[in-house]
């Protein structure tokens, strides 16, 4: 039986005020992937299962992440940004990625579990000031 490569995933999350109102919540995230194995890894796909405030549950799959399917060296990097918007506040977010080495093994790299959580007050539909 083959291990699971050692493809590591990262995620930074921020709520964007300027963004979101009641009913939609915008989130935006930051996507780490690193190839910590001696061989080469492409992205082929994702998936993610996107759960909001209420309970509501959905899936989401696809080729490549942001229109790429990138192709991680040997402790090679790859870093994108995207967003999901949620009706109700708050959720999480869990996914994984679908990767193929240079001789055609497919196999996965998971997606940790995060939350979607915008600062204290914001659900209930208070205007949100953002320090910087």
């Amino acid at each position: 039986m083959n291990e699971q490569p050692d493809v590591r995933v990262m995620v930074e999350v921020r709520f964007r005020p300027d963004h979101s109102r009641a009913g939609r919540w915008l989130f935006q995230y930051v996507i780490r992937i690193e190839n910590h194995t001696d061989e080469s890894w492409q992205v082929l796909g994702r998936e993610w299962t996107i759960t909001d405030g209420l309970g509501r549950v959905t899936q989401v799959a696809g080729e490549g992440v942001v229109g790429q399917t990138p192709v991680l060296a040997p402790g090679g990097v790859y870093v994108y940004d995207s967003f999901v918007t949620l009706e109700a506040a708050p959720g999480r977010m869990v996914g994984a990625y679908l990767i193929r080495n240079a001789w055609g093994r497919e196999d996965r790299a998971a997606i940790p579990e995060f939350a979607l959580m915008p600062p204290e007050g914001a659900q209930d539909g208070e205007p949100v000031r953002v320090l910087n």
